[in-house]
């Protein structure tokens, strides 16, 4: 897969989350703990969960790295935190987390991402830490 091909998958993604970019058999994985999300379809569901009902927010990307096969996305989760996450009861409070997303891209769709998500930065922003 080109880098050129890599990153028109990647960019149709961001442009909204489309699915559609996303393998059948995908597997999203938060690197802090291994959860994994697995299939187009739970995943969906776990970005709008994450960005819609968790923390009413959106990703704000400072930094994308493209490859052949693979792109990196860095940036900031940004938002309030209105839902339970990892145990925690909504805050109510404005949240600004630093993440990084690693993608594995082939036959111009996402097969693997692996989401590193500052924690301690989001536990001291909630006043948890």
């Amino acid at each position: 897969m080109s880098i050129e091909s890599t990153k028109a998958v990647m960019e149709s993604y961001w442009r909204g989350h489309g699915v559609a970019a996303v393998a059948e058999d995908a597997v999203y994985t938060m690197m802090a703990n291994g959860e994994e999300t697995v299939g187009r379809e739970a995943i969906a569901a776990m970005m709008d969960a994450f960005y819609g009902e968790i923390f009413s927010g959106t990703f704000e990307s400072s930094n994308v790295v493209y490859g052949d096969g693979k792109a990196a996305l860095e940036g900031y989760l940004v938002g309030k935190h209105t839902g339970v996450f990892a145990g925690i009861p909504p805050t109510g409070k404005d949240v600004r987390v630093p993440m990084c997303i690693v993608y594995d891209v082939a036959d111009n769709q996402i097969q693997r991402a692996r989401i590193y998500f500052q924690m301690s930065v989001l536990l001291q922003q909630l006043s948890l830490a």
